[in-house]
């Protein structure tokens, strides 16, 4: 009986997938802590439109890297 889903194919998605997240909030903490205020007060509160734009652009980027890094 052939099998339906690759058990390594799976688990290797599974730990590239967790890898990257841990990437894009690990990089974005690095960017928050760099920011010389702070990013969720600004956004949420303050409701800096165009600061979570530029923080919505970063990462879209991040996350490209992230994700053309695990591709190869």
């Amino acid at each position: 009986m052939p099998e339906i889903v690759n058990m390594k194919l799976l688990f290797n998605s599974l730990l590239y997938s967790i890898l990257g997240v841990v990437v894009f909030w690990v990089s974005f903490i690095i960017v928050d802590k760099l920011t010389p205020y702070e990013l969720w007060r600004e956004i949420v509160e303050r409701k800096n439109q165009p600061l979570a734009i530029v923080i919505a652009a970063m990462c879209l980027g991040i996350a490209i890297i992230v994700a053309a890094a695990i591709h190869g």
